[in-house]
């Protein structure tokens, strides 16, 4: 009788929780069509995205930005859908997250733009981000101010506080977490980024486990997202599998 209702509760409990309490973080950057332009596999065409994205809501998935981090233990299959740069056709993923909202399915998303590119003709305006960010829908964070290899550079000033004062200025919300320019970072740049930032955002290839080491939310991985990237592969890539 004992086995048979042990049996029963590995059949019940949601598979993430058999997952050393892993946590997907995705990242994106564009949402559009590939026209020749750029690495093809940095774009997701929107119909791919609005898959990945149904999938998510009839899995029972959590979508959630990093001003909800600290419910990551509290709600069911939760995981976080982050986009780099800042482009203009994030919009179109603003619009599949309005489109497959429902009362039970509330998704959100978080767009790292670099603040100096705001306005550019193939990034988003301040009015785009207003428009996000007064949604509810998306959380606006920094991608810092020009985009530089911070394991470079010497003005940490001006690429992580300027960016954050700029973007907090256009938004009225806190900035709190910062993606790290090609993902690059050494111990000065978690140093330099814990001064105005509670989250770093790296590009290591998996998902987030608590492991208790120094400095942990300055080290979080992000999956890529690409365009080979097929719904039985998204599929593994958030079940952990």
């Amino acid at each position: 009788m004992r086995k048979f209702f042990l049996c029963l509760l590995l059949l019940l409990i949601p598979s993430h929780a058999w997952a050393q309490g892993k946590v997907p973080i995705l990242v994106y950057h564009f949402i559009d069509e590939f026209k020749g332009l750029g690495s093809k596999e940095l774009y997701v065409t929107p119909e791919n995205f609005e898959k990945q994205i149904r999938y998510l809501r009839e899995h029972g998935f959590t979508l959630l930005p990093f001003e909800r981090w600290q419910d990551i233990d509290k709600v069911n299959k939760p995981i976080f859908i982050t986009f780099d740069d800042g482009y203009k056709n994030n919009l179109k993923a603003f619009d599949i997250f309005q489109k497959l909202r429902t009362e039970q399915f509330q998704p959100t998303g978080t767009i790292f733009v670099i603040s100096d590119f705001i306005g550019q003709s193939i990034r988003l305006s301040e009015s785009d981000i207003k428009k996000m960010v007064d949604s509810g829908i998306i959380s606006i964070q920094s991608h810092t101010a020009t985009h530089p290899d911070l394991t470079k550079i010497k003005d940490y000033d001006y690429e992580l506080r300027k960016s954050k004062e700029k973007i907090q200025k256009i938004t009225g919300k806190p900035v709190i977490a910062l993606s790290y320019p090609y993902g690059n970072w050494n111990n000065k740049v978690v140093m330099e980024t814990r001064k105005y930032y509670r989250f770093g955002l790296t590009t290591t290839p998996e998902a987030f486990t608590k492991k208790g080491i120094k400095d942990e939310l300055y080290l979080l991985p992000r999956i890529y997202v690409k365009y080979s990237t097929t719904l039985d592969d998204f599929a593994k890539i958030v079940e952990g599998d």
